[in-house]
Order: C-alpha cells, then sequence, then structure tokens
C-alpha cells in the first residue's frame, strides 16, 4: 500500500508555532513513529507553503497512491484549485485537521475541500493522521 501525507501552509512549523493549540510534537518526530508503526506501508510525506505545489503533488500522487492524507490548513477554506485536484484523481482523499474546526474562528467551520474527499477527520491533534491511515489499512 503506498500513502501520500501533504500537509499545507505552516505546519512545517508544529511543535514551535502556537504550541497551545497545535502541539509541542513536530511532524518530523511524529512521521518516523508513524513510519517505523506502520513499516508494511510506503508512507510519503509532503510539505508546502505554495498551493500550487500541493496541487501538482495531489495531481502526481492522485493516480498512483493507494490514498492522500490531506491537511491542507488554511487553503482548506479558500482553495478551489485543491478542491479541483482532489475531485480530478481517482485516489480516495482523506482531510484532517489537528484541531475542530467546529469549535474555532468561524472562518474555519467551512472546507471547500470536504464535499470531495473520501472522509473528514479533526480535532485528535497529529493522532488525525493516525486515524486516516488506519482507514485506509482497514479498508483493503
Amino acid at each position: 500500500m503506498k500513502i501520500l501525507i501533504i500537509n499545507g501552509p505552516n505546519l512545517n512549523l508544529l511543535g514551535i508555532r502556537e504550541p497551545n493549540v497545535y502541539g509541542k510534537r513536530t511532524f518530523e518526530e511524529f512521521i518516523q513513529k508513524l513510519k517505523a508503526e506502520h513499516a508494511g506501508i510506503a508512507l510519503d510525506y509532503f510539505q508546502s507553503n505554495i498551493e500550487g505545489e500541493i496541487v501538482t503533488q495531489i495531481q502526481d500522487a492522485g493516480f498512483t497512491s493507494d490514498g492522500i492524507i490531506l491537511n491542507a490548513g488554511a487553503y482548506t477554506h479558500t482553495s478551489v484549485a485543491i478542491r479541483d485536484a482532489i475531485a480530478s484523481v481517482s485516489a480516495p482523499v482523506i482531510e484532517v485537521h489537528l484541531t475542530n474546526l467546529l469549535t474555532r474562528e468561524s472562518f474555519r467551520h467551512l472546507s471547500v475541500i470536504g464535499p470531495v474527499c473520501r472522509g473528514s477527520i479533526m480535532g485528535f491533534g497529529l493522532e488525525s493522521y493516525r486515524l486516516a491511515l488506519l482507514w485506509f489499512v482497514g479498508s483493503e
């Protein structure tokens, strides 16, 4: 099984950025542990603060991977381009968020990508990624 995790803007600052909101662990620490726990899965990771690079990654992986786990960050609420890329590929995409968007500022309540994703997981911190990965493992 081949899964790609894509993180959007500011997620490269996990562990540093607002640790009271996003936690103190870096994504690099988390992904290494996740890879070790699921050694039988080809688990790749990509992060970008640039919308077009995220679109390209979705397009590149969307026909060759078994799935994509996507935290589009702030682009969740604004990016029709990312939404269209998700809708264009055959691989299922699971939308994840560290926090529960529905308990945050009202502008975060709307996900423009959610309607074209297979499902959404939010509010469980970094464990949101693990839950998404477990869905892929269970759907084999």
